[in-house]
């Protein structure tokens, strides 16, 4: 049961402006780190998206209502490898549902910033730090970041290569970063190195094809830096 709050009629009224029958529900993601969501309820009623329904979430897609195969990877990333954010000041980009902020946090980061231009998103994102007992900072543009970051995160920000230039933008913010990506195989971002693959899928599953559940992990380092 998810306890009432404004935050949380607000989302509810969002998605009931799309799909009306659709609710919300509070999932027990897989993984260590223990995380719960407020996600758009596995059995939505797909078969109620008529053609408006399908152009509104085109046009304003709900990424904060689903937790993406690569927001999980990287979330379950840092459970395992806490060394890369114990102590450290970090900003998830693009948070969404706030998955991999969220884990930063719970893996001992000593402050996590949260953007997303999708307001929201940050509100899901508030919602789901109350619902894990973390604190978050959350802003809408990287140019409200105040102070120094040491370690950007990032994760299904590449769906457009279009998205490209803020590999570098997010080096010109932090010394590191890293990023979850499943959709570029011939990824070459100067900067970048692969440290592992992994494979989830979307919650609640959109049955994605497997390339998409193939999830790569990268380190960026900011050039000339030790």
């Amino acid at each position: 049961m998810i306890e009432n709050s404004a935050d949380l009629a607000e989302l509810q009224r969002a998605i009931a402006a799309i799909v009306p029958a659709a609710a919300l529900e509070t999932v027990q993601l897989p993984g260590d780190h223990g995380l719960r969501l407020v996600l758009l309820e596995a059995a939505y009623p797909q078969h109620l998206l008529d053609g408006d329904a399908v152009i509104k979430i085109m046009n304003e897609p709900m990424y904060w209502a689903f937790c993406w195969a690569a927001g999980q990877c990287l979330a379950q990333f840092l459970t395992e490898q806490p060394h890369y954010v114990a102590g450290k000041r970090v900003l998830d980009f693009g948070a969404g549902s706030g998955v991999v902020a969220l884990a930063a946090a719970r893996a001992g980061a000593r402050s996590v910033v949260v953007c997303d231009s999708d307001p929201l998103a940050c509100t899901a994102s508030r919602l789901d730090a109350a619902l894990n007992g973390v604190a978050i900072e959350i802003i809408s543009d990287l140019e409200q970041l105040t102070g120094a970051a040491d370690l950007v995160l990032a994760a299904d920000v590449l769906y457009d290569r279009g998205n490209l230039h803020w590999l570098q933008a997010f080096l010109n913010v932090a010394p590191c970063v890293l990023l979850a990506d499943s959709r570029i195989r011939d990824f070459s971002e100067p900067g970048y190195s692969l440290l592992t693959t992994r494979s989830s899928h979307t919650l609640p599953d959109l049955d994605e094809s497997g390339e998409f559940r193939q999830v790569r992990v990268y380190l960026g380092e900011r050039q000339g830096d030790d």
